[in-house]
Formats: structure tokens, sequence, C-alpha cells
């Protein structure tokens, strides 16, 4: 029995040793610079850069070789989407809807904090991933989107024209919500500086304000194809006509750019690309690049590198959609530059450039924008040239080819436009081929090699893990579509 207390009393001292030397364990394990509480100015700047990486690289991957801006340098299968074969797509489906989780967290948590401006930079977020998702696919999910929290696993698609409208209003709504007297108490902000006062202004909430506006623009514009059943002709006259309420971009300094600045962790993703994948693969080709030489556009010394050809340093293209068989030999023709991995103004959403354009196309099918199509298709040009860096040759515009010619057609006047407008897509994820679905422009050359049977895309059919993930939902979405293919055309384009 003894033996039996002294073990019992060793153990209770023992018990009692452990118990003081954790007390207050909590405490000290706590890591100080770990935020108790999240707040929208913790979520903000991670969430921008992500957006705009996956954007930024889906123009590249994916637009830049579907509208010819550059090309494969061999291609053998038959596949490609300069050859016009669109394969379900993933990637930006996978990246967008793991984010819009956190901006659904930015407008729940600055409700809660009453942030009206963290809110409306959140719809903004928002509008313009929802707009790029449904111009890529049709309909998605959108109002049961990314609720696992409420129990919802399995969401439904929603149409095309329901989800515009809420865009629509969101975007207006945010554009309410913006006060410029205030800044972000939380910071956060990297794509326009918000946590400051300037004379008792906040430029940056009011380019905020801009960039909802200028959205609202492009978005109108895209679904003019429907005007009647949504009021797209009034809602861009109430824009165009209150300026103070509704502003737009009116100058480089109030574009969308996410501007890469080459410190950890916010590098250009580009950054530590190999040259194979950068640019001994991939040629841009002579749809391109010859426009650009005939122009003498300065430009091209920003994207493009020169190839030697008879002792001259040139920029030379590829065909695209060309045969099987061919082959272009490393190191013959014009590919991206370098400099272009560790340029900050690589993260681009929207421009001054795109606003410029949109105004052109609007004075020209007969809305007061207060100038002529010919003075913002100048100036969008100009703008673009800002944006880049390059300078504008004093007798740019007034060269053929480039002069605005107010006595064609109204239809060769609008090609005239988007053909500048897709050159100043360069790097902007899917716009120009957005556009092209639009209004047809620009006519791009049909390589000899894509078959006769491929059409020129409508749309990228859904990521095939849906087919586990959402069978049900996805399958009603198909079979009201009419279809799950590149053909299939999206509801603002029937």
């Amino acid at each position: 029995m003894k033996f039996f207390s002294k073990i019992s009393f060793i153990f209770l001292a023992l018990c009692i040793v452990l118990s003081a030397c954790t007390e207050g364990f909590e405490d000290l394990n706590l890591d100080p610079n770990r935020p108790k509480d999240v707040t929208p100015g913790v979520l903000l700047g991670q969430m921008q850069y992500r957006f705009v990486n996956a954007s930024m690289q889906a123009s590249r991957s994916f637009t830049h070789e579907l509208m010819q801006v550059d090309a494969p340098r061999a291609s053998t299968s038959g596949q490609g989407l300069h050859r016009y074969v669109v394969n379900p797509g993933a990637g930006v489906w996978t990246s967008f809807y793991t984010l819009m989780r956190d901006v659904e967290d930015i407008i729940s948590i600055s409700d809660g904090l009453k942030e009206n401006n963290y809110k409306a930079i959140a719809l903004v977020y928002k509008s313009w991933g929802y707009s790029i998702l449904t111009d890529l696919y049709g309909d998605v999910p959108y109002s049961q989107a990314v609720k696992a929290e409420d129990g919802i696993f399995e969401a439904r698609f929603d149409a095309q024209k329901d989800i515009y409208l809420q865009i629509l209003k969101d975007l207006e709504t945010a554009n309410g919500l913006f006060d410029d007297s205030k800044v972000l108490t939380y910071g956060g902000d990297q794509v326009y500086n918000s946590s400051v006062l300037t004379s008792g202004k906040n430029v940056g909430i009011q380019r905020w304000k801009k960039f909802a506006n200028s959205l609202r623009l492009r978005l109108l514009l895209r679904i003019s194809n429907r005007d009647g059943e949504v009021n797209v002709t009034e809602q861009i006259k109430a824009i165009l006509a209150d300026p103070a309420k509704n502003p737009v971009f009116v100058a480089n300094a109030d574009e969308a750019i996410f501007r890469y600045p080459g410190t950890f962790p916010y590098f250009n993703p580009y950054y530590n690309a190999r040259t194979l994948d950068w640019r001994e693969g991939t040629y841009f080709t002579e749809f391109f690049i010859n426009k650009l030489n005939a122009d003498k556009d300065p430009r091209r010394a920003v994207w493009a590198t020169t190839v030697a050809v008879n002792g001259v340093q040139v920029y030379q293209g590829i065909k695209s959609g060309y045969p099987t068989t061919t082959e272009y030999v490393v190191g013959r023709n014009s590919s991206y530059l370098d400099a272009l991995k560790t340029l900050p103004q690589l993260g681009v959403m929207m421009t001054y450039a795109e606003v410029e354009f949109i105004k052109a196309e609007l004075a020209l099918k007969g809305f007061n924008t207060g100038k002529t199509a010919k003075v913002h298709y100048n100036t969008a040009i100009g703008a673009s040239m800002v944006q880049w860096g390059a300078t504008l040759p004093a007798d740019f515009l007034t060269q053929p080819g480039v002069l605005y010619d107010e006595t064609q057609s109204m239809d060769k006047q609008l090609e005239q436009i988007m053909l500048q407008k897709y050159i100043a897509y360069f790097f902007v994820d899917y716009q120009s081929w957005f556009e092209k679905r639009r209004t047809g422009y620009p006519i791009l050359p049909r390589g000899t090699g894509i078959p006769a049977e491929n059409m020129f895309p409508s749309r990228v059919p859904y990521p095939t893990y849906l087919q586990s993930q959402n069978a049900a939902n996805l399958n009603a979405a198909v079979a009201k579509m009419g279809g799950d293919n590149s053909n299939i055309k999206v509801w603002w384009a029937q």
C-alpha cells in the first residue's frame, strides 16, 4: 500500500508541475504578426493579384493564339487554337470561382464594418469576373455559386441574361456606394492608392468609380444586340449624359491596371518563364506583325523581338492555321520581348484606350459622346501608346491605313475602329475574342491548315470535371443552351 501511495503522490506532483509549466501556454504561442480578425484589407491585395494573374495569363495562352496575335512554332497534331480547336477549359473557371469566395467574404465583412468603399470594390471585381466567365461559357453558376457554407454544394447555372442584369445592377450599386471623402481604413488596395486623401478627396476611390462605370459601358455595348430585351440604349445614354454622377476613364492615370511592383510575392507571373516557353516556341503572326510594320507602329519595340534578314533587323511573323507539316525554325521570327516578363503594367483589366474606342463606336452609332468618332478613335490610339510607354509619331494618325476615313460606310468605319481596338487589347484577357464575336471584326485570314468543318469558336466548352461534381445542373444547362461545344452562341450573340 505504501508503494502505491508513493506512486500516486509522484503522479499528482508531476501533474501539478506540468500544469504550472503550461499555464499561459496559449498566450505565449500567439503569433503577434497575425491579425486577430480578418479585415477586408487583408483579403483585397492578394485577391487583386491572383485575379489579374489568371486573366493576363489567359490572354497569352488562349486569346493571342485564337485571335492570330501569335501562333506556335510547330503544331503537328492538327489541334490548336489557331486551327479553331477549343477544348473544355478549366483554368479561369477554377481560378475565378476560387477567388469569388474572397469577393463574397469582403462584401460580408464590409457590411458588418460599414465599410462601403471595400464593398463597392468587391462588387466591381464580382462584376468583372462574372462577365468574363459568362462571356466565355454562356450560362454559369452565379446566384448559388460559392455558397458551400450555406449547404449548396451543387450550384445551378443561371441564364446569361439574368447574370448580365444583376452585374449591371451591382455596378450601379457600387457607383452609388463609393465615397471619395473616406480612405480605405484597412488598406490593401494595390490597383489604386485608396488609403490617402488629397485635399480632402480620395483620388483612388474616384478612379474605382470610373472603373465601375467604364465597365458598365463595356458590358452594355457587349449586349447591344439585345437592346429592347434589356434597356441598353437608355442605360448608355444615362452614363454619357451625367459624367459627374457616372464618371468613366478620362486619362491614362485612371485605367485599371495591377502594376506589378516586382517585389515578393507580387512578381509578374512570367518573371521566371523559360526562354523556350516564353518566346522560342511561339511567334507573332504575319497578320498581327505586318499590320504593325505597315503602320511603323512604335509599340513593336515594346512587344516584339527583331530578327536579322539579309543583315537588317526586322519584325517578322509566321502564318497562323498553317498545315501540320509546317515547322518554323527556332529564332527566325519575332516573338515576345523578354522585357515584358518584368513590365509592371502587364496586369491589365481595363484601359483608357478601350473606353475611347467604345465612345468612338457609340459616336458612330449616333450617341452623344460630346465628340466625333474620329476624335475618340485618335485619342484611343494615343492612349494605347502612352499605356505601353511608346511615343506617338507626329504623322502616325494621318498615314494611310490609320487615318480615320469619315467618308466610308458605317460598317467600314466600325471595321477600322475594331482593328485598332484589337491591337490595343494586347494582353487584355479575352476581350478581343469577345468583340470579334460581337462585331465580326477584325477579319482574320483563314489558314490553309484549318479543316473546313472547323468554325470560328463562339464559346469554351464547360470543364470536364463538372460531369462528376455537378452533373445534374451541368446537364440542365447544356440542354438549355442546345449543346456544349464551341459552336454554340451565347445569349448576346444570338
